[in-house]
C-alpha cells in the first residue's frame, strides 16, 4: 500500500507522455542526459582558477570614469 507498484509506474510514464508527447520526450530526455554527463564531468575535473592580474582584467569590465564622477557630483549637490 505504501509503496510503488508497476501499474503506478505505468500509469505516471502514460501521464507524463500525454502532457510532453513523444517528440518532446525525447527531446527532454536528452537535455537532461547531457545535463547529468556535464555535472559528471564537473565533479571529476580539477578546478582551473587564474589568479593573474591579465585574468582579473579580461574578466572585470572597464570603470568608466565618467560615471564615477557624475554620481560623485550628484552625490555633493545632494547635500546642499
Amino acid at each position: 500500500m505504501g509503496g510503488m507498484s508497476i501499474w503506478h509506474l505505468l500509469i505516471l510514464m502514460f501521464i507524463v507522455l500525454l502532457i510532453f508527447g513523444p517528440s518532446r520526450l525525447g527531446d527532454l530526455g536528452k537535455s537532461l542526459g547531457e545535463a547529468i554527463r556535464g555535472f559528471k564531468k564537473g565533479l571529476n575535473e580539477d578546478p582551473e582558477i587564474d589568479v593573474t592580474a591579465t585574468a582579473r582584467r579580461e574578466t572585470l569590465p572597464p570603470k568608466d570614469e565618467s560615471k564615477t564622477h557624475e554620481t560623485t557630483q550628484n552625490k555633493e549637490k545632494e547635500k546642499v
